[in-house]
């Protein structure tokens, strides 16, 4: 038996999605741009992509712009928002949690002058938004926050902080990366006064390589990639569409029944969160109430370090991660995420997450748990000795 609980990694496509992708590199394979029939049967593709995916925001089809993922989406929210609105002023506000697709592209805006302040977070990972309103200023320009932290699963309040900038300040460009969230989460951009929304496919069952950047209409944004006026001069490059229609099926599908689909991810996370505090030397990081992710679970196992366990559980069929898998394949620091939680200096470096899809099964809940129960203490003597 197998039990892949590697989610906020990557997800396998679905039957449907494998389908029209398949289709739109075989059979409808023509270039949206060309203006015979195989190009109109493309855009359709597009369009109706366009369509499923602004349905599940309450948002505009022409608010929706395909991306090559999540990196590219906070990219350009990032650094394509900051250089629209430089003249209203240069300063910047995120968390000191965000995933390396949202902090690079800060340093890289220090660097072009702009200043950026990094709020701290509780131990939960949450940010204080009394903090967000004492950092507020009549020359910020723009301020990120990630709606679910893809390390500990801490759920921040986009909605309150959506309200409370755009209090202060409506032309404050409010950014959310949601690509932990969105298809887990009921998102409506408008309500909580979120500007620019960026997604990626592969975390909900759609195709790599493809992700959305939502730029609500008449925002301030500049783009990053020009060329051939794509989207309409938005984000230039040949369309993706076996991405794009992958990806709108995907979106269409983790919105159907949604209800349904976090309620089996939550059970699955509590059974999991339960038994690992059962276990000796087990701490879990994760919450199970309303601000924690219905999908992520991360614990420590004292004295084991988290690429051992990582490797001794993946040699018994059971797929874990040690933390973001954009980082686990380069030596890095001990994750900074970890740190600003207030994590023990013991617990750094032994902290594994456990992510589930709506697929995920209690059977595979029970069989990791199993294999835990066999490995940890084992690996635990190893090192004593």
């Amino acid at each position: 038996m197998e039990a892949y609980l590697d989610n906020s990694a990557t997800t396998p496509v679905s039957e449907g999605v494998k389908d029209i992708v398949v289709r739109t590199m075989t059979v409808d394979f023509g270039n949206p741009s060309s203006r015979h029939m195989k190009g109109v049967e493309a855009e359709r593709y597009l369009r109706t992509a366009r369509e499923q995916i602004a349905a599940t925001l309450k948002a505009k089809e022409k608010e929706i712009f395909f991306t090559s993922g999540g990196t590219e989406s906070n990219n350009w929210a990032l650094i394509g928002g900051a250089l629209a609105n430089r003249r209203a002023g240069g300063r910047i506000i995120t968390t000191a949690v965000e995933h390396a697709a949202v902090l690079q592209p800060m340093a890289f805006l220090k660097e072009l002058g702009f200043t950026v302040e990094f709020l701290p977070v509780d131990e939960r990972g949450i940010v204080s938004t009394e903090d967000l309103r004492a950092a507020l200023t009549p020359d910020t320009i723009l301020v990120s926050v990630m709606h679910v932290n893809n390390e500990v699963g801490a759920v921040e309040p986009v909605e309150e902080i959506g309200q409370i900038v755009k209090a202060y300040d409506p032309s404050i460009l409010f950014h959310v990366d949601a690509i932990q969230s969105y298809g887990k989460f009921r998102i409506v951009p408008k309500k909580w006064g979120i500007d620019l929304l960026s997604v990626s496919g592969h975390k909900l069952h759609g195709p790599k390589g493809i992700g959305f950047l939502y730029i609500r209409e008449n925002a301030k944004i500049r783009p990053l990639i020009l060329g051939g006026g794509q989207q309409r001069g938005m984000r230039s490059g040949t369309d993706n569409v076996p991405g794009a229609a992958g990806l709108g099926l995907a979106a269409q599908e983790a919105y159907t029944d949604l209800d349904g689909k976090v309620t089996r991810m939550r059970a699955c996370r509590d059974h999991l969160t339960q038994a690992l505090k059962e276990m000796e030397g087990v701490s879990v990081h994760s919450g199970t109430d309303e601000k924690a992710a219905p999908h992520i679970v991360s614990a420590s196992f004292a004295g084991v370090r988290a690429e051992v366990l990582l490797h001794a559980l993946e040699e018994r069929g059971v797929y874990v991660s040690s933390g973001s898998a954009c980082s686990s394949n380069r030596k890095l620091p001990v994750s900074s995420v970890l740190k600003e939680i207030h994590l023990p200096e013991s617990e750094l470096e032994s902290t594994v997450r456990f992510s589930f899809s709506d697929r995920t099964t209690m059977e595979e809940i029970e069989y990791a748990l199993t294999q835990l129960r066999e490995v940890v203490p084992v690996l635990r003597k190893y090192k004593a000795g």
